[in-house]
C-alpha cells in the first residue's frame, strides 16, 4: 500500500514537470496579471484659499490714511518709522496698494505698495499693531542686442525693431534717447541722419521677478551714418566714478559742450545771417538755434559754467546765460521756468537742468534758443570743432581693452546673443507710474 502511494505521488509529480515545461495544463491557469485591475489616479484636491487679496488706487487728493479705511485697515502712521520707507504727506496718486485679507478675518492683515523699481513696502498686522518693512525687488539683467536700418529716423527704426514683447513703446522710446546720448558729441539726429544708415546696439534689458520690463544702460553701439562706423563702448564707473563711452582706441566720446541742449523734435530755425522774424515781421540776424521742443521739456546745460545771469530779458524771455572757459558763453532763450537753484554765481554742470522750455519774450511758439558765443562772437554751435574729453587712464587700458573685446564680439554677432523671455506678465508703462511716491 505504501509503495502505491509512493508510485502515484511519482507519476503526480512527473506529469506536473512535463505540464511545466510544455506549458499546457489539463486546468485553466489563473491569469496573475489579468486579474490586476489599472488603477486611475485619484487628483489631489487643491488646498482652498486661505485669503483674498484686492488692489487699490490712492486718489488725487486723498490720504492715505483715506485709502486705508476704505479697506478696512486702522493704522497709526506717526508710530511707524516710514521717513525712508513711504512718505504718507508725500504719497502721490496712482500708487496701488494690495490688500490681503484671511477669510477667517474681516480685516487685512498685510498691505504692499510698490515704491520704486527696486523696493517695495509691506505693512503687516501683528496682534493690534502694524509694523513696516522695505523688501528689494529682484531684477535680472540680460544683454540684447538688436540691429537694423534707419529710414526715417532714430526711433522709428528703433519702434520698429523691437517686438512687443521685448520691450513696450515707452522703453523703446527711452532706448532711443539712449541711445542719442550716447552720440550727444558727435551726431546731430536731426541733421545728420540719411535713408539707409545702419544701427547696431547692445543693451540691457532688465526683467523683475513680477514680469516687469525696463531698459538698462546701452553697454555698445556702432552707427554707420554716411558710411562712416562710429563704434562707442560703456567703461568705467567704479569708486564714485561715473560709466563714460569711448571709441575703439579708448578715446573719450565725450566733448566739452553737448551737440543739443535739448531733448527736441526738430530745428525749427538754423544760424543764419539773415532771417525773416515771425513777430517782427523784418529781417535780421539769427544768431542761435531754435529747437522746436513742448512746453516744459527740460533744458540742460550743454557744458560745465556758471550761471552768469537767469531773469527775464527783453525778446529773449526768459534767459538763462553761462559763463564757460576759455571765453565761451551760452544762451538758452524764451524759457517757461528756471529750475531750482539756478541763479547768478551758481555753478552748473554739463547736461545738468537749468529751465524748461517756453514761449517767453519775442516768440511764436514753445521752443528753445540756443546761442553759442566765443569772446563774444556768435558761432554756429552746430558747426563749432570742440574740445575731446580724457582718454582712458593708461592704468586701466588693459581692463578696457578686455570690455572692448568682450562687447565688440556680442556687437559683431549674427544673432541675439542674449536669452529673449517670450512672455512678459506685465509692461513697465503700465507700472512705472505706480512705482514713484
Amino acid at each position: 500500500m505504501r509503495g502505491l502511494g509512493v508510485s502515484a505521488a511519482a507519476v503526480v509529480l512527473g506529469a506536473s514537470a512535463v505540464f511545466g515545461l510544455t506549458g499546457s495544463w489539463p486546468w485553466q491557469r489563473w491569469n496573475v496579471r489579468a486579474s490586476v485591475l489599472p488603477v486611475t489616479p485619484v487628483p489631489l484636491a487643491k488646498a482652498p484659499p486661505r485669503f483674498i487679496e484686492v488692489q487699490d488706487t490712492l486718489r488725487q487728493g486723498e490720504t492715505l490714511s483715506d485709502l486705508f479705511a476704505r479697506n478696512k485697515v486702522s493704522i497709526d502712521f506717526h508710530r511707524l518709522d516710514l521717513a525712508s520707507l513711504l512718505n504718507p504727506r508725500r504719497a502721490r496718486a496712482g500708487l496701488v496698494f494690495s490688500f490681503r485679507q484671511p477669510l477667517s478675518d474681516s480685516t487685512p492683515d498685510q498691505v504692499v505698495v510698490r515704491t520704486s523699481p527696486q523696493q517695495r513696502v509691506v505693512f503687516r498686522r501683528v496682534s493690534d499693531d502694524w509694523s513696516a518693512v522695505a523688501q528689494p525687488v529682484q531684477w535680472q539683467t540680460y544683454e540684447t542686442r538688436i540691429e537694423g536700418v534707419i529710414d526715417h529716423s532714430l526711433y522709428v527704426a528703433l519702434d520698429a525693431g523691437v517686438s512687443d514683447e521685448e520691450l513696450d513703446s515707452e522703453n523703446r522710446r527711452r532706448l532711443a534717447w539712449e541711445l542719442a546720448d550716447v552720440y550727444a558729441w558727435e551726431v546731430d539726429f536731426t541733421r545728420d541722419i540719411r535713408p539707409g544708415d545702419r544701427y547696431n546696439v547692445v543693451f540691457e534689458r532688465m526683467v523683475s521677478e513680477d514680469g516687469e520690463v525696463r531698459v538698462g544702460n546701452v553697454l555698445a553701439s556702432d552707427l554707420i551714418i554716411a558710411g562712416k562706423s562710429l563704434t562707442a563702448f560703456r567703461f568705467g564707473g567704479g569708486a564714485g566714478r561715473n560709466a563714460l563711452f569711448y571709441d575703439t582706441d579708448g578715446g573719450s566720446l565725450r566733448r566739452a559742450f553737448l551737440r543739443a541742449p535739448v531733448e527736441f523734435r526738430r530745428i525749427s530755425s538754423n544760424f543764419s545771417r539773415r532771417r525773416y522774424h515771425p513777430v517782427l515781421g523784418l529781417r535780421r540776424r539769427h544768431e542761435g538755434t531754435d529747437y522746436s521742443a513742448s512746453p516744459g521739456t527740460p533744458v540742460m546745460a550743454a557744458g560745465d559754467g556758471i550761471v552768469v545771469r537767469a531773469g527775464r530779458a527783453g525778446g529773449y524771455g526768459n534767459l538763462v546765460e553761462l559763463r564757460h572757459l576759455n571765453g565761451i558763453t551760452t544762451r538758452y532763450a524764451h524759457l517757461r521756468g528756471f529750475a531750482r537753484n539756478v541763479r547768478r554765481g551758481v555753478r552748473v554742470e554739463q547736461g545738468q537742468t537749468i529751465g524748461y522750455v517756453g514761449s517767453t519774450g519775442l516768440a511764436t511758439g514753445p521752443h528753445l534758443h540756443y546761442e553759442f558765443r566765443m569772446n563774444g562772437v556768435p558761432k554756429d554751435s552746430r558747426r563749432v570743432k570742440l574740445e575731446s574729453g580724457s582718454p582712458v587712464a593708461p592704468q586701466d587700458r588693459e581692463a578696457f581693452a578686455r570690455e572692448r573685446d568682450r562687447l565688440l564680439a556680442i556687437l559683431l554677432k549674427a544673432d541675439t546673443v542674449s536669452s529673449r523671455i517670450p512672455s512678459i506678465a506685465q509692461q513697465a508703462a503700465e507700472t512705472s507710474t505706480r512705482w514713484l511716491p
